[in-house]
């Protein structure tokens, strides 16, 4: 069939929608992805040069390149329609490059979202390359060459092949490391509570403890609590002020990608990966049976919450029809962008609020429901007005001790009439209505319950807290946290257990290298000054030559010293502890791509490997020479043993979690309850408060 114009996107799926806009002169066609980029197979980066990158073609995309190249030459004009972010613009210079394209002249066409409108208008207005933002992701892929092949080789002679270092994940290395070093070195802080429950007519409510003689008191210790309770001599206490309160609770702001990895994450359990996946299937385009391919949200790649005026029109008119005119904001509130935040393009949100989740939801499959959900949901949200809320606050006193109780009644929903941010969708937030109480009344107390609890150390990171963390510190961009994740663990450096991450022994090692010998590499505000470096550069106000030149010159100084400094470290195979079923000759543990493993000390003459069953990294609480790890019954239920078995015979069905109890001594277990995890002692009745 004839056609005009030529339309290269990135990913057949995106061709296949727009295509269906543009009609027969037009022919749409995908690159997957970059057709070039630094050679694997070394540095790829003239240094000596002005760091000139010495690009090739990508392997295993000959045929691409070669259709691309004929169907061009049949075309009056070709547009390159790549994504409208960094990336898409290199991808449409690489494209430019190699079908020769003039770079004066305007076909680069750019679209925040994949629908007819949009992808109509964009066709209107095509601009010429913003050499801007390829010299940006140049310097940032040229950088990352530098830093990943000049130390990835340190580590494989010093340490183990296979081994990489890059600068974001080095960061993110160090941050699970140093948070794991809060966590050893913690030492829990006894404190206590005491709640009261109090009784008026027929209603009962809670109050808890709060001070003496009106001043706030820490309760310490077990005689901090009973100094308290043997001043109360009677059940009647007086209440003492009540305070009635209206309060203000505001929408969250539509989704950024890093926000969306976080609370898709919490509300509907999806790792990052499939997260942008998923995201990413609703941005290319959903067939809805007679409307056709549509594009579902806008581009997923932001760090913006900026909202264009015609999509704060619609969400208005929508709120206003399905809620009343009450419930709508009229454009939402006006937000601050995050530091360093580019606003390129617009918030994630759906490309057209008419559509429903409910009215799509058979058009859609079940991750992709779920994530069109809450995009939908926490972008109308975001269009509303605040939840009202009437608080109060009751204190209560006897003999100069203060209880204090407070309560929530929710009076007008607002938003939360569609989304509330780390709930579930569609749940009201929990209230706690008080009885009408007077001051000068007295009521009274049916008991107390004082409750001896434990400071707890920090939590490890979960994806999500990991990706809030990198970006509080301005370290990486939204393209850049699924794949660094992901790298930190097919690397082997650290390991997801109970969804969060914990460090291996190997990434202890890589870690210390990098720290003790490129400081510059896991600074976190060199790191993010680097980023606003590449901010500048896409603006025009930097030179990505001399970014990189300022990064480089100490950098080399670094790589020389640890070159000559950096001894060599050897992994050293342990003894397994039994001998080869093959071979007879002891096996051992060595330490593989993908974990430890037993393998025979008669390699290469016999072969024979074995999978190691799950460390939980904690010593065996009852001989302290072996490590628990995680075994299966007979009837495949998980429980926990010592290594050393038979040796040691220490065997538990909850999970020791490597701290001892701070009232017995006995070690301390983690058991599965309702509502979250419990931390109890095995021995006594200790218990610590329900980790959600």
């Amino acid at each position: 069939m004839a056609y005009k114009y030529l339309v290269i996107v990135e990913s057949p799926a995106k061709a296949k929608t727009i295509e269906k806009y543009l009609g027969r002169n037009y022919k749409v066609v995908a690159s997957v992805g970059h057709i070039r980029d630094l050679p694997k197979s070394k540095m790829g980066v003239d240094i000596e040069n002005h760091y000139e990158p010495h690009y090739i073609s990508i392997r295993g995309k000959g045929d691409i390149i070669k259709q691309l190249k004929s169907q061009a030459k049949k075309a009056q004009k070709v547009y390159l329609a790549a994504d409208p972010d960094r990336e898409g613009e290199a991808i449409a210079w690489h494209l430019a490059h190699l079908l020769g394209l003039d770079l004066k002249d305007k076909n680069r066409v750019v679209f925040n979202e994949i629908t007819k409108d949009a992808v109509k208008a964009a066709f209107k207005e095509p601009r010429t390359i913003k050499l801007d933002l390829v010299d940006a992701q140049q310097a940032r892929r040229v950088l990352d060459r530098l830093v990943g092949y000049s130390i990835s080789p340190i580590l494989w002679r010093k340490v183990k092949k296979g081994l990489s270092a890059g600068r974001v994940q080095s960061i993110a290395l160090k941050l699970i490391l140093d948070r794991e070093k809060e966590i050893r070195e913690f030492k829990p802080e006894e404190y206590w509570s005491i709640a009261a429950n109090f009784q008026k007519g027929r209603k009962k409510f809670k109050a808890n403890f709060y001070g003496l003689n009106g001043k706030k008191k820490k309760l310490k210790t077990d005689k901090d609590v009973k100094e308290v309770t043997q001043k109360l001599t009677s059940k009647e206490y007086k209440i003492q002020n009540v305070e009635k309160k209206e309060r203000k609770r505001n929408p969250a702001l539509p989704f950024t990608t890093s926000s969306m990895q976080q609370e898709a994450a919490r509300k509907i359990n999806f790792r990052t990966r499939k997260t942008m996946m998923v995201a990413q299937q609703l941005y290319e385009g959903i067939s809805l049976g007679k409307e056709g391919t549509v594009g579902l949200i806008t581009y997923m790649r932001t760090d913006s919450t900026r909202i264009s005026e015609l999509a704060k029109g619609e969400a208005a008119s929508y709120i206003e029809d399905k809620f009343g005119k009450e419930f709508s904001s009229h454009g939402g509130k006006k937000s601050k962008q995050a530091k360093g935040a580019q606003d390129a393009h617009e918030a994630i949100r759906p490309s057209s609020v008419m559509r429903t989740p409910d009215e799509i939801k058979k058009y859609l499959d079940k991750d992709q429901f779920k994530l069109y959900n809450l995009i939908w949901s926490r972008f109308v949200a975001s269009q509303m007005t605040p939840a009202v809320l009437d608080t109060m606050k009751v204190t209560l006193e006897q003999n100069d001790v203060t209880f204090i109780a407070n309560g929530s009644k929710i009076k007008f929903q607002g938003f939360m009439k569609v989304y509330v941010e780390g709930k579930d969708d569609g749940k009201e937030e929990k209230e706690n209505v008080l009885p009408d109480l007077e001051i000068g009344e007295i009521v009274k107390a049916v008991d107390l319950e004082p409750k001896q609890h434990f400071t707890q150390p920090p939590a490890r990171f979960s994806e999500p807290t990991l990706i809030r963390t990198l970006e509080e510190n301005g370290v990486g961009r939204p393209s850049t946290y699924a794949p660094t994740l992901e790298t930190i663990q097919r690397r082997y450096y650290v390991k997801l257990a109970n969804k969060r991450f914990e460090p291996t022994e190997l990434g202890e090692i890589v870690n210390t290298i990098i720290c003790d010998f490129f400081p510059q590499i896991v600074d976190i505000n060199f790191t993010a000054s680097m980023e606003h470096d590449l901010d500048a550069v896409e603006e025009g106000k930097e030179e990505w030559v001399e970014v990189v030149d300022r990064f480089y010159k100490p950098f080399a100084v670094e790589l020389e010293k640890a070159e000559e400094n950096i001894e060599k470290i050897q992994i050293k195979d342990e003894p397994a502890g039994f001998d080869c079923e093959l071979c007879g000759h002891p096996m051992v543990i060595k330490l593989g791509k993908y974990g430890k493993f037993y393998a025979c000390s008669n390699f290469p003459e016999c072969r024979n490997t074995q999978a190691i069953v799950k460390e939980i990294g904690v010593a065996c609480p009852e001989c302290q020479k072996g490590q628990v790890i995680e075994r299966k019954s007979k009837k495949n239920r998980i429980f926990y043993g010592c290594n050393r078995y038979p040796e040691c015979e220490f065997t538990s069905w909850d999970k020791p979690i490597g701290r001892d109890c701070p009232k017995c001594s006995h070690y301390l277990v983690e058991k599965k309850v309702k509502g979250g995890k419990q931390v109890l002692c095995s021995h006594c009745d200790y218990q610590e408060d329900i980790q959600k």
